[in-house]
């Protein structure tokens, strides 16, 4: 379970976070819509400590960051979430079998044949088996994608935070990553996506809840919020994405 309570973040004199209060179940997809520069990703940055608020506080399970308390459960809440960035974030030095097997390693301290067996098994189920040796830089957008989904999941997390992993690919393949994710979906873990991707949010999202000037305006079903929105703000949202 993840509680969100009361959080609000300024950069400067801009309020980008006001008094978020948000409750995500354990196994829920959550898809997080909104205008560009409504607070999603900074929410989104907050869950696993890469940003710091200033107000209120991020409940996961029994571990709890807080502005007076940031730093003293952040390494156990990381290990909740894999993190997946919108510029994939590989390191180019590394094969991709290198870049899957890095953290476990180093941060785990699983002996090399541990990890290798486990990084291959996971780039088997998203498609990469066929270019472990590969680097970074032979690679197309979609393919590093799908190696940094990868590489999140081989710390063993219990869920997944995307920021926009879709948002530079070509639609043949966001549709590979998307399916990707509808596959992790149904192994249960907690997937909390920032996109603008509304068929795979209508599609596969649980709940889908919309950010607007550092507020959330609705919050619901999918079919609810992207077909009956409360919210004008919303439905001008709506109007624009959808031409």
């Amino acid at each position: 379970m993840i509680c969100i309570s009361n959080l609000s973040k300024r950069f400067g004199d801009r309020h980008v976070l006001r008094d978020i209060t948000l409750s995500i179940n354990a196994g829920e997809t959550v898809a997080l819509l909104g205008p560009s520069g409504g607070g999603k990703s900074t929410l989104l940055r907050c869950l696993n400590g890469l940003n710091t608020f200033d107000r209120g506080e991020i409940r996961i399970g029994d571990h709890l960051l807080s502005p007076a308390n940031h730093r003293a459960d952040l390494k156990a809440i990381r290990r909740f979430f894999g993190m997946v960035f919108q510029d994939f974030q590989l390191f180019p030095h590394l094969s991709v079998l290198g870049n899957v097997m890095e953290a476990p390693r180093r941060v785990l301290g699983w002996p090399r044949d541990r990890a290798e067996a486990r990084a291959k098994a996971l780039l088997d189920r998203v498609g990469m088996s066929g270019h472990l040796a590969a680097y970074p830089g032979q690679l197309s957008g979609g393919q590093k994608q799908r190696v940094a989904i990868a590489r999140a999941l081989a710390m063993e997390p219990r869920g997944l935070l995307c920021d926009e992993i879709t948002s530079a690919l070509d639609p043949e393949m966001k549709y590979e990553v998307l399916r990707v994710l509808e596959d992790l979906k149904r192994d249960g873990l907690t997937l909390v996506l920032v996109t603008h991707e509304i068929g795979f949010a209508r599609r596969a999202a649980d709940r889908v809840v919309v950010l607007c000037d550092g507020a959330i305006v609705e919050d619901g079903p999918p079919a609810e919020v992207l077909d009956r929105p409360r919210s004008e703000r919303m439905r001008a949202f709506l109007q624009r994405v959808l031409v």
